[in-house]
């Protein structure tokens, strides 16, 4: 089998080849990991991260098959099942897609060095978008390795199909497959029209908030959406106002079609998504070969840098002018840095789309609610993403030329940076969750213990804050990690194993604090203590530590060993 797909591979242009391959590692942003960054490597970690989700899946599948004896809970729950795994698809596909934004698309380093070669403009198209597909491909495939036969299976050997294992399997890939072409064709064809529609510098300003934008609906419509888990909710005349407008649900229908399980009145869904599918798959084509055509000799003529649109740009003061430096310096370099902005965003649609949940169980309330968990969670979780988010982008790894001029002005001891960053994390990250949190709240009873709340949670984004601070000496945004120095499996099962044995039980505790005065008071001190300790650790450290603007990788000294 190697050898036949080796042997299929060399009859593919020797130009196609070569293109592919360094397309292929450009999918990701070089500048965004750091310029000598291992992207197989992080590859690697992504889709190792995807099999163990896929694995996690599959066994909750077959344990909740096995456990669950009655046939309408059983039913209910593989129907949540199919749906939820087509809609995590979905947003694995959708968030990959906007990681890799521009990846598809001819950039002036493209036009500049391949416009000189004897390459025709479609090899390049397609050299492209192999390389994206080829991306998104292992991002689907790995997520639903073990799912995607486990599933199938079951569902197999369920009353209706004909054909069983042979037909639900077949049909279930299929589904993923074409719900992830939905996706990534409509993205394709939105950026594509968009570029043809628009002048050069217009479309790079506004190709920014799409990308945003992007972030946050892809998110927001997964965390939103509701579930419907039983034929009768599926059927209901209320319901299918959610079937016609979630792609998510469209392919579930497909499936099912292909399966023979799907009633006959929801037809109409399936051939939504037919639809659907044949008309983001020409887009893209279209958009995507008169984009090549047409917009290359663009692409060099008009410049990338966009002009401000006013001379307005009012930032507040914060602290001293050391502290208002930063503060600002951040906030511009957040603002006008694509591959900053976009990291930040992907954060900061986790903190919105947790906002639209809890907004939308606050809407869908008739009389105040109760103080409970409904809120405790969401809010602890935004302030999370929200300080977190920041303080990860404020080292991402951008080449900036201009860290000699904060070098030479760097006048200043060092705790006083160290100062100046906790104020612009105080500032952007922790104002900003506690005051959306707070509006929140308002329909959340009793006020005394929504308050009390609430200064728990400022207690906890200041920690968080410093603990963001441990061993940052540095000005944010102006010095980058080295390569390698992150391990994307570690950190998303260590944030996991942290989820489960200290955020819910401190929320747990929290609740039942909020109804004790005597434990309350308790929290409140310890976490004012945390703080203090915290405060003084970081601001003793600082006075002795060396602000750094760029990492220098360790001296290796290697021996023969000849001494043995």
């Amino acid at each position: 089998m190697h050898d036949l797909i080796q042997r299929l591979v060399a009859r593919l242009p020797l130009d196609f080849r070569v293109l592919y391959g360094q397309f292929l590692l450009r999918v990701i942003d070089l500048e965004a990991l750091s310029i000598q960054a291992d992207v197989p490597g992080f590859l690697g970690q992504f889709a190792g991260v995807l099999i163990m989700l896929s694995l996690v899946h599959s066994v909750v599948t077959y344990v909740g098959y096995v456990y669950i004896t009655e046939a309408h809970e059983r039913m209910a729950f593989l129907l949540h099942i199919q749906h939820y795994l087509i809609a995590t698809t979905m947003l694995v596909v959708g968030l990959a897609t906007v990681i890799s934004w521009d990846a598809t698309f001819p950039d002036r380093r493209d036009v500049m060095v391949l416009s000189s070669l004897p390459i025709a403009p479609r090899t390049i198209l397609l050299a492209k978008m192999a390389a994206s597909i080829g991306v998104l491909g292992l991002a689907v495939f790995t997520l639903n390795v073990a799912s995607g036969l486990m599933l199938p299976l079951i569902l197999g050997a369920q009353p209706g199909p004909v054909l069983g294992q042979f037909q639900s399997i077949p049909a279930w890939w299929f589904a993923l497959i074409a719900a992830s072409a939905f996706l990534y064709g409509s993205v394709l064809t939105v950026q594509g029209f968009t570029a043809l529609l628009l002048p050069r510098r217009i479309f790079l300003r506004l190709s920014a908030f799409l990308q945003l934008a992007a972030f946050g609906v892809f998110l927001g419509v997964y965390f939103v959406q509701p579930s419907l888990t039983t034929p009768a909710a599926l059927a209901a005349p209320g319901n299918q106002w959610i079937l016609a407008s979630s792609p998510s649900y469209w392919f579930w229908a497909m499936f099912n079609q292909m399966n023979g399980t799907l009633p006959a009145q929801l037809f109409w869904v399936a051939h939504r998504a037919w639809i659907w599918l044949g008309l983001a798959v020409s887009g893209a084509v279209l958009s995507m070969m008169l984009c090549y055509l047409r917009t290359m000799k663009k692409t060099v003529e008009e410049p990338d840098l966009v002009p401000g649109a006013g001379s307005f740009s009012w930032v507040p003061r914060v602290g001293n002018s050391l502290q208002n430096a930063v503060a600002q310096f951040s906030i511009r370099s957040l603002t006008r840095c694509r591959q900053h902005r976009v990291a930040y965003a992907f954060y900061l649609a986790f903190v919105f789309a947790l906002a639209f949940s809890l907004l939308r169980t606050e809407t869908a309330a008739t009389a105040p609610i109760p103080l409970s968990l409904v809120l405790l969670a969401p809010t602890f979780l935004m302030m999370l993403f929200a300080v977190m988010g920041l303080r990860n982008v404020f080292s991402l790894p951008i080449s900036l030329t201009a860290n000699w001029v904060l070098r030479t002005t760097q006048v200043r001891p060092p705790e006083k940076y160290v100062a100046a960053t906790r104020a612009t994390l105080l500032l952007f990250a922790v104002a900003p969750a506690w005051l959306l949190s707070a509006a929140l709240s308002l329909r959340f009873r009793p006020v005394i213990q929504v308050a009390g709340h609430l200064v728990v949670l400022a207690l906890v984004g200041c920690i968080l804050a410093e603990v963001c601070l441990i061993g940052f000496y540095k000005v944010p945004f102006t010095c980058s990690f080295l390569p390698g120095r992150a391990n994307v499996q570690l950190t998303f099962w260590g944030s996991v194993m942290v989820m489960f044995t200290v955020f819910i039980p401190c929320m747990q505790f929290e609740q039942s604090a909020l109804h004790e005065a005597n434990k309350f008071g308790f929290l409140v001190c310890i976490l004012v203590g945390c703080a203090l300790a915290l405060f003084a650790y970081n601001d003793h450290r600082g006075k002795s530590a060396v602000i750094h603007f760029e990492e220098i990788p360790d001296e290796v000294i290697t021996t023969l060993k000849l001494n043995a």
